[in-house]
């Protein structure tokens, strides 16, 4: 949604939030910046980001720091909360691990579902829209926002070809960014393990499996079959000229410019690597039974079939 486009929402109403889920390189940023060019639609990019920024976008434009400031002042408490706390204890999947700050997960639990409510409803207000996309990944935010009341939760499980992201990790053009080819596939690996379960416990009408080569294959398809799940307005947008709009944070996508044109090649496949391959092996199985999925050529009233996951 562009600015001049926005309209205030009515006070009552309920906002849906459609939160992307999955690892980091996945193509979440172009698939949001798609769904936010889609009637009624914000894309507010890595809201995961909010708190630990203090609720101050890195990225320029005066028109991001006006509706962002907006959004703040509409959030109560917040203060609190800001800095890397509740981002570590809350969200990244190692908190799982670190015994030493369960305590505080649980101090501070109910405040930051508080101020992330507070917050999806003040974009909400701001922006006008009937949905929210939030691409922050983290599996484990996904599980705290299932505890707030006051949104309708829908997940999209963003998944990627694993030699893709294990690339793009190990790229060297990135080095600030980079990881081993061994701590990629373990960050994958475990990242699919609490992505999968918290996609198969979360509502069937409200969660939705997505692979980014399809997405990429043919974005038509894939969109219409998101905007039908989660009850979106209208059809796909114009995808040679895509507005990447005003999201709080997200990739280098976001700095070429206020207006992209899609690109449906990826380019040549990436190295293919024995460790990825049996590394993943499990997954590429598991993955291949979720439901329900966005297919190529599945009509849109598809709903599964026997041997369906979940």
């Amino acid at each position: 949604m562009t600015a001049d486009s926005r309209t205030p929402a009515p006070p009552s109403a309920r906002p849906k939030v459609v939160y992307v889920m999955g690892t980091a390189r996945s193509g979440s940023t172009i698939l949001g910046v798609t769904l936010g060019n889609c009637e009624r639609v914000f894309y507010a990019g890595e809201l995961g980001g909010w708190l630990v920024k203090s609720g101050v976008s890195w990225l320029e434009g005066a028109e991001r720091e006006r509706f962002w400031s907006a959004v703040r002042e509409r959030v109560d408490g917040a203060e609190e909360l800001f800095g890397n706390e509740a981002h570590e204890c809350l969200e990244v999947s190692l908190a799982l691990f670190r015994i030493r700050g369960w305590p505080a997960r649980r101090r501070l639990r109910k405040r930051y579902r508080q101020v992330s409510e507070q917050l999806y409803l003040a974009i909400a207000r701001e922006s006008g829209a009937t949905h929210i996309v939030d691409t922050s990944s983290h599996p484990l935010r996904a599980r705290e926002l299932r505890g707030l009341g006051g949104v309708d939760l829908y997940l999209i499980y963003l998944v990627r070809d694993p030699e893709s992201v294990v690339a793009s990790f190990t790229r060297s053009d990135v080095a600030r960014f980079s990881k081993s080819t061994f701590i990629t596939n373990a960050y994958v690996w475990f990242t699919n393990l609490l992505s999968s379960s918290i996609f198969l416990s979360h509502p069937r009408d409200r969660r939705l499996f997505v692979r980014y080569e399809d997405f990429v294959a043919n974005p038509e398809s894939v969109v219409r079959q998101i905007l039908s799940h989660i009850g979106g307005a209208g059809g796909p947008p114009d995808f040679a000229a895509l507005r990447t709009g005003i999201p709080f944070q997200g990739n280098r996508l976001l700095r070429e410019g206020e207006a992209i044109a899609f690109k449906r090649d990826t380019g040549p496949p990436p190295r293919w690597s024995c460790l990825t391959t049996l590394f993943q092996l499990p997954w590429t199985v598991v993955l291949s039974r979720l439901r329900p999925a966005a297919r190529l050529h599945t009509p849109l009233s598809y709903t599964g079939s026997h041997d369906d996951v979940g």
